[in-house]
């Protein structure tokens, strides 16, 4: 009896070039995910209105803005907490801000849960 030492894979390489080609065709005729869809009117509901944004600035001292008023970070937990959850809220910080000042605005907000937050950066 003849002993194998080695596995016969030209059979899988057949079958794996069958796949590819198989694969191949049915790409070329796939959509691009653009569906014609023509969307119906309605005038019976009014588009709801969108909650005003709230705008949070540290400039480079590390001083506070809340809407560019100033105000210290003990008075911005009172300004924050008639606030919906929804409410969107920009945060701007100077590049030289300390980041401990950075934290602290965000812990101010997560105990509050106010979660949509925007940080708003500049592309070099």
């Amino acid at each position: 009896m003849k002993r194998m030492d080695q596995i016969n894979v030209i059979p899988f390489i057949d079958i794996m070039l069958v796949l590819l080609a198989i694969v191949l065709t049915t790409a070329t005729f796939i959509s691009e995910g653009r569906l014609e869809i023509r969307l119906p009117e309605s005038k019976g509901q009014n588009q709801p209105e969108p909650l005003p944004s709230l705008e949070i600035g540290i400039d480079a001292k590390g001083d506070l803005f809340l809407d560019a008023v100033p105000l210290t970070l003990d008075a911005l937990g009172p300004r924050l907490d008639g606030l919906a959850r929804e409410t969107p809220i920009v945060l701007r910080v100077d590049a030289a801000a300390r980041f401990e000042r950075f934290v602290a605005v965000i812990d101010q907000l997560k105990a509050r849960d106010l979660e949509r937050l925007s940080i708003l950066t500049r592309r070099p």
